[in-house]
């Protein structure tokens, strides 16, 4: 039997709207105006309904703050980010990037931010990586997928949500640990992944553990291995690379940051509160009925963990840049 899990839409109706309701008397913060959270992808997906579920938390922890999430998407997050780079450094703007979309970008191009420049304030979630098959695919663990690979060069597909993804670059990581040729089939999202793999029109998709959570509890799909260092509570049964001798890490990250410049004592004061909201019981608990893979880290411990994630970015850019 199944527990019932409120769809991402539903989790959207919840919350109330846009403006994320405070105290009305400002404590601990000035309540002149509310504070913008810059989300740069649509509503509806992953990054926004973090975003919402996480800042209707905060103000318990911020009393006098309240927040206002607007969607500024295009350009695979580039737009949004740059906005909030761009933004005054008044406390009035923060905004969700995610990891690695915000370091390949600035890997392939010149976008207007710059890493080290934003206030990091907290990571919220590290959704591992995955390689998903159908219930009936050959393929039951990543040995069965070298062997295949190995057998015939480039005639297993793998579908990804896009060039320079993080779907994409566990793709070429395993590739490379593996040393195996897969054809890489760039698709415009997770959707149409899922629905041509279990079409049967694609062998094996690349996605987000969270995202393919649903398909395993239904039994229509299968996981060969996800990309954490350790399995994830919510799919304990899957096993990672590394427990299958890959030395494979990978996944999407989803934090909160602030324009550059953002004064040492506003930071304090909203990564505090912030990193209390994450370890709320209420948020929790909210957390868990989305099957948001929570990895907390606040300050300068997040601030670290991006620019780890950057350099090895750097690295597999020199060893096979991802254009094609």
């Amino acid at each position: 039997m199944f527990t019932h899990h409120p769809t991402r839409r539903a989790a959207l109706g919840l919350l109330g709207g846009a403006a994320l309701a405070a105290p009305a008397r400002a404590a601990g913060w000035p309540a002149e105006r509310p504070i913008l959270a810059i989300v740069p992808f649509p509503a509806g997906g992953g990054v926004d309904v973090m975003t919402r579920v996480l800042l209707q938390h905060v103000p318990r922890h911020l009393p006098g703050a309240r927040f206002v999430v607007e969607n500024r998407a295009g350009a695979a997050g580039q737009l949004g980010f740059e906005a909030i780079f761009r933004a005054d450094p008044d406390g009035y703007t923060i905004g969700a990037i995610t990891t690695p979309a915000i370091n390949t970008i600035a890997i392939e191009r010149r976008p207007q931010y710059r890493l080290d420049g934003f206030a990091y304030l907290a990571n919220v979630v590290d959704d591992p990586g995955g390689l998903f098959v159908r219930p009936d695919s050959p393929l039951r663990t990543l040995a069965d997928l070298k062997a295949a690979a190995l057998r015939d060069p480039g005639a297993l597909a793998y579908g990804t949500a896009g060039i320079g993804s993080d779907d994409h670059l566990l793709g070429m990581a395993f590739e490379q640990a593996a040393g195996v040729k897969l054809s890489h089939v760039p698709y415009s999202g997770t959707p149409p992944i899922i629905t041509d793999l279990l079409g049967g029109r694609l062998a094996v998709g690349s996605l987000n553990m969270g995202e393919g959570l649903p398909m395993l509890r239904e039994g229509r799909a299968r996981a060969l291995a996800q990309g954490g260092t350790a399995r994830w509570s919510g799919t304990p049964d899957v096993p990672t690379f590394g427990e299958q001798g890959v030395a494979v890490t990978g996944g999407s990250a989803r934090g909160l940051v602030a324009p550059p410049g953002l004064p040492q004592a506003v930071r304090e004061q909203l990564s505090a509160a912030i990193g209390a909201a994450l370890a709320d019981p209420a948020f929790l608990a909210e957390a868990g009925k989305l099957n948001l893979p929570l990895n907390p880290l606040v300050g300068d411990s997040y601030s670290r963990f991006v620019m780890a994630n950057d350099a090895e970015a750097q690295a597999l850019w020199q060893r096979r840049p991802w254009r094609e």
